[in-house]
């Protein structure tokens, strides 16, 4: 995909001279064709690195996942047992 897409960088300012357009329009276009390329060239292994990390931790046991909102357990929450407003008090 990008071989073609550096390719029509090169072959739309060509075919824009050979229709009359000024050189600097051409080059014009070609920088900007550029830089729609390499936007969209980091954009898709952005999303491919992304969707290579969710995959891999699709695939992770659920018991080797550390930390995280999805395992199920929030901050100050204890397993089991009952919690006490004012600590270590006796009961009557």
């Amino acid at each position: 995909m990008v071989r073609w897409a550096a390719f029509s960088c090169v072959l739309v300012p060509v075919v824009l001279v050979g229709y009359g357009t000024s050189s600097a329009g051409a080059a014009g276009t070609a920088l900007g064709l550029a830089a729609v390329t390499g936007a969209c060239r980091v954009l898709l292994r952005r999303s491919e690195r992304g969707a290579a990390r969710l995959h891999a931790a699709e695939r992770t046991p659920h018991h080797v996942r550390q930390g995280g909102a999805d395992d199920g357990e929030r901050h100050g929450d204890h397993r089991g047992g009952r919690q006490h407003a004012g600590g270590n008090t006796p009961v009557d």
